[in-house]
């Protein structure tokens, strides 16, 4: 019998524990995570944070589920994982061996460096406990204040303005998300914050933050303006949590280096989620994903290798489905136009949670646009296929266009017809991509998908 280990109790390590249990029904499969909670949604937070859904609903397997899964679940921390020995040391249990071992580690916030951070009130949204405690701290606040430019900062934005409180939302630079949507995306979110009532300051910096008795009062900005508040929430970037895979003596970049397997540098240790680096089938460079599908399918394919499955990993372009300034948005793939005027100053320090370092790749292409009442469609379209595209509303338009994307669809003979016309090559693309069926009209060598 195989011994596994799976570090981590996010939706990359459950994913990945299924995938090898529907393979191996007598494997032994250990899974370690630092949180006693059951299985939860972390892209659900949002949703609990703005009093929309109760905790409960977060919970991803009910408890009949997660006994037929017949997993050992440690809540514990890896302090040291030995390649040589095929050993992890756990910070309050005894050590343990394995065959295979899986990295899903996941990704950290990270931390504020403005001076003040420590204080309380000064707080992050990355996991549950964190969101109860921004739920705690809000109540009785009038005021609160959120800094960091992706899809985290703006859920913070909308959770508290719906607890009641007035959210000042800073953003360092010209408009929002700038290095992943264009000026009129920007603006259609932005617009949509501003009619929740949050209140928005641009090319705004936190100076410090001020307190008293060790609470947070105000905020100074870099310019000496005083926001009263009793609230800061930082969504500035996330980083993956590399110290036991830097320990151990793995490959790393930006984060660990996996092969078309799922495997790093060290013989049976394979790592999948936010914490590894996979290399883009497009452009061949290694690229850190901190979405929540991602994490899915990287954990489901880490799971069948661990179980002996020998087909690689193609990973699919990166997608989220989000909610923007109570808008629908999709983004998939390089949706970064090559002459985009993005601000050079981000204001993120990297990735967010729901975001991706494959949306900013420069894409050398046409771009398409189209707008209506309620939506918006931008579509980049390459020399033979559809590369990326942003959805706001229109869930048609979402899944034609990410089907073209996703199954590689071949546009080269349509692509003519959209230079000629292209106030019709939006709704051209979205008939062709409703009409399709998965698997036709692919380009050759596509990889199957996990």
């Amino acid at each position: 019998m195989r011994r596994h280990v799976i570090v981590g109790g996010g939706i990359a390590g459950l994913s990945a524990a299924e995938a090898l249990r529907a393979v191996d029904s007598g494997a032994d499969i250990t899974l370690i995570g630092a949180e006693s909670h059951p299985f939860y949604s972390r892209p659900g937070l949002a949703y609990l944070l703005a009093g929309e859904v109760p905790e409960r609903q977060l919970t991803l397997r009910s408890a009949p589920e997660l006994r037929e899964l017949a997993l050992d679940r440690v809540v514990d921390q890896v302090t040291a994982i030995d390649t040589a020995a095929h050993t992890v040391t756990l910070a309050h249990h005894e050590p343990l061996g394995w065959d295979r071992l899986l990295i899903a580690t996941g990704a950290a916030a990270v931390a504020p460096d403005f001076p003040g951070a420590e204080l309380d009130g000064v707080v992050q949204l990355g996991s549950l406990g964190d969101a109860r405690r921004i739920i705690e701290l809000s109540r009785g606040a009038s005021a609160a204040v959120v800094v960091g430019g992706g899809p985290t900062a703006v859920e913070l934005a909308e959770g508290l303005a719906a607890r009641g409180l007035h959210v000042h939302y800073l953003l360092r630079g010209g408009r929002y998300f700038a290095d992943v949507l264009d000026v009129v995306e920007s603006r259609l979110v932005e617009e949509a914050l501003q009619r929740q009532g949050i209140e928005l300051h641009h090319h705004t910096r936190i100076g410090r933050v001020l307190g008293k008795a060790g609470r947070v009062s105000a905020v100074e900005t870099a310019t000496g303006a005083i926001l009263p508040c009793r609230l800061v929430a930082v969504a500035t970037g996330v980083r993956p949590r590399l110290e036991m895979a830097r320990a151990a003596g793995l490959s790393l970049e930006r984060g660990v280096v996996v092969d078309e397997r799922l495997g790093t540098s060290a013989a049976d240790v394979l790592a999948a989620g936010d914490v590894a680096q996979l290399r883009d089938p497009d452009t061949g460079v290694g690229r850190v994903d901190a979405l929540w599908s991602s994490a899915l399918a990287a954990g489901r394919a880490a799971g069948q290798a661990m179980a002996g499955a020998t087909q690689p990993f193609r990973p699919a372009p990166s997608l989220n489905v989000t909610r923007l300034g109570h808008m629908i948005i999709t983004i998939v793939g390089a949706v970064r136009e090559s002459s985009a005027d993005a601000d050079e100053d981000s204001d993120l320090v990297a990735v967010t949670h729901g975001d991706s370092e494959g949306w900013r790749v420069a894409a050398h292409g046409r771009a398409f646009h189209e707008q209506g009442a309620r939506s918006r469609v931008r579509v980049l379209v390459g020399e033979r296929r559809v590369v990326g595209a942003v959805i706001v509303g229109d869930a048609a338009a979402s899944r034609a266009l990410c089907r073209l994307i996703h199954e590689r669809t071949d546009v080269s003979a349509l692509r003519p017809q959209l230079l000629a016309e292209p106030d019709s090559a939006v709704t051209r693309l979205v008939a062709l991509g409703l009409a399709a069926r998965p698997g036709q009209d692919k380009e050759p060598q596509h990889a199957p998908r996990t």
